[in-house]
C-alpha cells in the first residue's frame, strides 16, 4: 500500500514593518549612526534613505533592530525603507538638516587709511563676522593677519603703487570691500635735526633720542655701526635707541628709512 505524498510548501516570510528611525534627523553630509526599530527585519538585504543606500552596521537576529550609517542626501524629509527577502518594509520618516549658513562679513573702515608704498604699515579693520578672514590690498594679500573676537582684524599692508586701492576682506561666508579703500603714498625722505645726548662713552650703551620727521621704519648708524634697541614713535618724529661701542672722537649719525637717509648735524662724540 503506497502512502500519499503531499507537496512541501516554502515557509511564508513575514512582511517587514519599520516603526521609527532614531534619531529621526541628521546632517545632509550623512555619516551619522541611525537605529531602526521595527518587526520582521531579520535578514535585511538593504536599507535606503530617500532611495539612497545606507551602510548596514549590525542586525538584531530577532528582527527588531538594525543599525546603519546614514548616507548623504539633500535637505528635507525622506522615507527610510528596509528590504528583506519578504520585500520592502513600510517607510519611516527621516529629516535631513542643512548646516546653518554663516553670516557674511561686514566692515566699518580701516585705520590708518593710508601708508607708504613700501608696505609694512600696521592696520586695523573693524567689522563683524570676520573670523577666518583674509585681506587683499589691490589684489595683493596682506601679511600677519589676525582676527580677534570676529570683530577686529589686524595685519601689515603689502607693498603697492602710489594711489588708492580697493581693500577686500574675505571669509568662508563671502567677501566685502572696505569703504574708502587704502591710499598708498610715496614716503617723504627723513629729516634728523638733533641727537640727545650728543656725547657718551666709547663702551656704548648710551640711551639716545633723535628728533626729526618722516622717521617711520628708521635704522640708525653711529660711526657706521648699527645702534641697538631702535624704536620709532608712531608719529615718526622721534627715534630712540642705544649707542654701539665706538672710538674716541666724533662719529657721524645717519638715520635711514625706506625713503632715504639723513645725517644728524654735529654727530655723536665718543669720550674715553
Amino acid at each position: 500500500m503506497s502512502a500519499n505524498l503531499l507537496p512541501v510548501l516554502p515557509p511564508v516570510l513575514a512582511q517587514p514593518t519599520l516603526f521609527a528611525a532614531v534619531p529621526g534627523f541628521g546632517p545632509t553630509t550623512g555619516g551619522n549612526t541611525v537605529l531602526l526599530l521595527g518587526a520582521n527585519l531579520a535578514g535585511a538585504t538593504s536599507v535606503t534613505f530617500g532611495g539612497t543606500p545606507a551602510t548596514i552596521l549590525s542586525q538584531d537576529p530577532f528582527g527588531f533592530l538594525i543599525t546603519v550609517t546614514a548616507p548623504p542626501h539633500t535637505a528635507g524629509n525622506v522615507p527610510v525603507v528596509v528590504t528583506t527577502p519578504a520585500g520592502p518594509s513600510s517607510a519611516a520618516n527621516y529629516t535631513y538638516v542643512a548646516p546653518p549658513v554663516p553670516p557674511p562679513p561686514t566692515v566699518v573702515g580701516i585705520t590708518p587709511p593710508s601708508g607708504p608704498t613700501s608696505g609694512g604699515t600696521p592696520f586695523t579693520i573693524v567689522g563683524t563676522n570676520l573670523t577666518g578672514a583674509s585681506v587683499t590690498f589691490g589684489g595683493v594679500p596682506a601679511t600677519n593677519v589676525n582676527v580677534t573676537g570676529g570683530v577686529v582684524l589686524t595685519g601689515l599692508t603689502p607693498p603697492g603703487a602710489a594711489g588708492s586701492v580697493a581693500v577686500q576682506v574675505t571669509t568662508p561666508a563671502g567677501s566685502v570691500t572696505v569703504p574708502g579703500g587704502f591710499t598708498y603714498v610715496v614716503p617723504a625722505p627723513p629729516t634728523a635735526t638733533s641727537i640727545v645726548p650728543a656725547t657718551g662713552p666709547v663702551t656704548g650703551g648710551t640711551p639716545f633720542v633723535i628728533t626729526g620727521s618722516n622717521l617711520s621704519g628708521a635704522q640708525v648708524t653711529i660711526g657706521g655701526v648699527a645702534a641697538t634697541n631702535v624704536v620709532v614713535d608712531p608719529t615718526g618724529t622721534f627715534v630712540a635707541g642705544l649707542t654701539p661701542p665706538g672710538v674716541a672722537g666724533n662719529a657721524a649719525v645717519v638715520v635711514t628709512t625706506p625713503a632715504g637717509s639723513a645725517t644728524v648735524t654735529g654727530g655723536f662724540t665718543y669720550t674715553p
